[in-house]
Parts: C-alpha cells; sequence; structure tokens
C-alpha cells in the first residue's frame, strides 16, 4: 500500500508494508499557485515511490473531499486547488485504486492502527501546525461526515476569529510578535517572554480542547503537528485552563498526549482502504 500526505507546504509519501515503511519520499510544494504543476508533482513524487507491490494509494489532503467521487475542493494552502478530481487523476495514472481524505482523518487513523490509539475505541486527534485540523475515531470507526469535514473545531468562531487563529502557529507573529519556531527555540533557553507566550497558548488551546470534549466526548486526544513540539512548554496551563470544564468525570477520564509517531498521516493514508472495507 502507498500512503500520501499532501501538507499546506509539503509533500509526504511511503510505501507501507504491515505497519513499516520500506520508503519514505517528502519534498517541499514548489508552487501553490499553479493547479497542473502541483498536479505533477505530486504524481512524479509517487512515481519515485512506487513498486510492482504497490496494489493500492491513499491520500489526505488538507481540504473537504468527495469521499465518493475523490473530488479535492479548497485545498488550504494550495489556492490553485479549487476543484480537482484526484481520484480519477490518480486511478488513470496508476491503474490501482485510490482512496482520498482529510489529513487529520489519515493522522488519527495513522494513530489508531498504530500509534496510541489502538486500544482506544473514541480518539480525536488534533494537528496543531500552520492552522487547526481534527479527526474523529468514534466507536472504532472513523467518522468523516458527509462531506469529509467533521471535527472542523478550528473553524467555529472565538474571540472575534476563530480557533485555528489562536491555535494554529499561522498567526503567532501577529499575537505574540514572535513566530512558533522562534517562541519554542526561546522556550528551550527558559526565556521568561517566550515561556509566556506558550502559557497564553496553553489557556487558548484549553478552549479548543473543552470544544472538542463538548461535542465528540473523546477518551483520549493525540497532539500531532509542528506546535505539538513545544507541549512541555504549554502543557501545564493547558491544564490549569482545563479544570473549568463541567464534566469534571469526563475530564478525570481524559488522556492528552503528544503523537509518537513519524509520518502518521502517511500511514493512514496508505490504510484507507482497510477502513473503508475496498
Amino acid at each position: 500500500m502507498l500512503g500520501f500526505d499532501i501538507g499546506g507546504t509539503n509533500l509526504r509519501v511511503g510505501v507501507v508494508e504491515e505497519g513499516k515503511f520500506l520508503n519514505i519520499l517528502h519534498e517541499p510544494i514548489e508552487n501553490q499557485f499553479d493547479e497542473q504543476g502541483t498536479i505533477d508533482q505530486v504524481i512524479k513524487l509517487i512515481s519515485r515511490a512506487m513498486s510492482p507491490g504497490v496494489a493500492t494509494i491513499g491520500v489526505g489532503v488538507p481540504s473537504v473531499v468527495d469521499l465518493k467521487k475523490g473530488i479535492v475542493y479548497d485545498t488550504v494552502n494550495i489556492p490553485s486547488w479549487k476543484e480537482v478530481p484526484l481520484k480519477e487523476i490518480l486511478e488513470s495514472k496508476f491503474e490501482v485504486p485510490v482512496l482520498i481524505n482529510n489529513d487529520a482523518n489519515c493522522f488519527v487513523l495513522g494513530e489508531k492502527y498504530f500509534g496510541s490509539g489502538q486500544n482506544v475505541n473514541n480518539l480525536t486527534g488534533l494537528i496543531l501546525g500552520t492552522g487547526v485540523g481534527a479527526g474523529l475515531i468514534m466507536n472504532n470507526k472513523l467518522v468523516p461526515g458527509h462531506n469529509c469535514g467533521a471535527g472542523e473545531f478550528g473553524m467555529v468562531s472565538y474571540l472575534g476569529h476563530d480557533y485555528e487563529y489562536y491555535c494554529g502557529g499561522g498567526n503567532f507573529r501577529s499575537l505574540y510578535g514572535r513566530d512558533a519556531a522562534e517562541a519554542f527555540l526561546l522556550a528551550s533557553d527558559k526565556q521568561p517572554e517566550a515561556l509566556k507566550i506558550w502559557n497564553s497558548y496553553g489557556n487558548h488551546l484549553a478552549e479548543l480542547i473543552k470544544l472538542v470534549l463538548y461535542t465528540a466526548d473523546p477518551e483520549s486526544i493525540v497532539l500531532g503537528g509542528s506546535i505539538s513540539k513545544a507541549f512541555p512548554f504549554f502543557k501545564d496551563s493547558m491544564l490549569q485552563s482545563l479544570q473549568t470544564f463541567a464534566f469534571k468525570n469526563s475530564l478525570a477520564n481524559l488522556n492528552i498526549h503528544v503523537s509518537e509517531l513519524e509520518y502518521a498521516g502517511v500511514l493512514g493514508a496508505a490504510y484507507l482502504h482497510i477502513d473503508s472495507g475496498v
């Protein structure tokens, strides 16, 4: 099986056999404003990774998807991808079944099959990167929603913007005068200014997690994305702010942790066929 994770800035692809990568390739997207150019880059990278034993291709994209037709709509950070029939394009090129899904769904599916969610019935995966994405496992089944938009918590209005504005990394500089990577490095050196930034971030993330708890009620939340690396710096303020959550027993039964899987999205994309029964 081949899994492909299309991010807002990077492409990652790997051939997976029994949960292990036979190979893994990655490269930055060359031009997000060139629809055909980006499609061609995806095809070239899959061609490099492809091997004779690959029988299926799964692709995760940061967007909503027509799951039956495999059409990708309004891809985040790839403005040229307004309506791309990606399933049809890839099946025509590689002549194997292709499944397309949201990248956060692929992330949580990777965690379910190979990570911390293997023994968890109700799992939410939160990707904290440039933006915020979420995938839901409920009663041991991936829940994509009718338009593959279930779990878009980041788009919900919050403090005059939305949760993504405060919990993603894209607005760190406008909020704090530092970008997220810079704030992480400064916090690693125990700089008070940076520690204060992450303390504030933890408070905002706690409000997002409350929304997740009130709507999805998971037993476990796994964090991924670049910002999750700063978890030690925002964990305490996040947990403190969560104490105002109304249902104390639910909070006591909740496990929040950072993913330990490398390329969880690629693994989940490769196993979309197993989850769908194809």
